[in-house]
């Protein structure tokens, strides 16, 4: 039987060197794909950057600080005093950016300005000037100035203002006056006024239906900012000194309502102090030209008739605190 020899095994095994060589040379100049020169070959390993490259690349970037927002869209259960608390402003700073006053309702949804301006990227920003040491500084009364005027000319409180030049909530000032901006640093003991105690107390009290009606008025406020129950307290206790809860038309000098808060001190027109509503909310909240207790730093950490007495200014700073256990009481009975 004749065997014929198969022309591919015949190829595959003399193929002569010349023509493999000519094949692979033709398999390497053929164009790559398409797909295959969209992505050229990566680098060789020595061409990569070091770490040490790495970190310097890294220490020349820029980190990118992302500005504070200036808007807030109202929550469910929301109060303005949550809201300044979380955006670290003021409810004061609040009513200005968005025109609003001490009887305005804010629901979900409602986009609100924080009052915080955006600095301009463009504009460099201007190096705050140091601020002036009121320190042994004095202050010459011009006409038409008041407390408050002056101390938010100074950086100073009015409370600090009282306090340098031992005055009172019913002291007056006049043209040409000079004050002093802070006490001095070791003042000498001040001589008592009068060597009399303080003859008053603070009796066991059932509420009339008057008094009850104002207390419920200041809690119900109280809560709808969002006031702590401590706080509500407080107000129940300066409002049972100051006019034994019971919104009075008149009182020492041009004090009048429920605070006994004084229009000559920037607490409102007589009508507005005269609506319960009004005064119990300047309370809380503070007027643009008064402090509620809301605006006292740290207001919580101080003692309760301490709190209080930083929104009365009182010449008898020792009531309140007499009343804090019956407040409490109420709070619990009428809340």
């Amino acid at each position: 039987m004749t065997t014929t020899t198969s022309p591919r095994r015949v190829l595959g095994a003399t193929a002569p060197t010349a023509l493999l060589t000519a094949v692979a040379t033709a398999l390497v100049a053929t164009p790559a794909p398409a797909h295959a020169a969209a992505h050229p070959a990566l680098p060789p390993v020595s061409a990569l950057p070091t770490g040490a490259t790495l970190a310097a690349l890294a220490a020349r970037s820029t980190p990118v600080e992302l500005a504070p927002p200036t808007h807030y869209t109202v929550q469910e259960g929301d109060t303005l005093w949550d809201i300044a608390q979380a955006h670290g402003t003021t409810v004061a700073a609040l009513y200005a950016a968005n025109g609003l006053g001490s009887d305005s309702v804010i629901h979900p949804g409602q986009v609100l300005s924080l009052g915080i301006s955006t600095p301009d990227a463009a504009t460099p920003a201007e190096t705050p000037a140091p601020a002036a040491d009121v320190a042994d500084a004095e202050h010459e009364v011009l006409a038409g100035e008041t407390l408050w005027s002056i101390a938010a000319q100074h950086g100073v409180t009015v409370a600090e203002l009282f306090r340098a030049n031992g005055l009172a909530a019913d002291s007056i000032i006049y043209p040409g006056q000079t004050l002093r901006l802070t006490a001095p640093a070791d003042p000498a003991p001040a001589a008592a006024p009068d060597a009399t105690p303080d003859a008053y107390t603070a009796p066991q009290v059932v509420l009339t239906d008057e008094q009850a009606a104002n207390a419920r008025l200041i809690i119900r406020i109280g809560r709808e900012i969002g006031v702590p129950g401590h706080g509500i307290a407080i107000a129940l206790a300066t409002a049972m000194v100051e006019s034994r809860l019971m919104n009075t038309p008149g009182g020492d000098r041009d004090s009048l309502g429920l605070f006994q808060q004084r229009p000559s001190t920037g607490w409102g027109a007589p009508e507005q102090i005269a609506d319960a509503s009004y005064a119990t909310r300047a309370f809380y909240l503070g007027t643009p030209r008064a402090d509620g207790l809301l605006d006292i730093p740290d207001w919580e950490l101080l003692g309760f008739g301490e709190a209080a007495q930083e929104v009365q200014v009182s010449a008898f700073p020792g009531r309140y605190a007499l009343w804090q256990s019956q407040a409490e009481d109420w709070l619990a009975t009428l809340g």
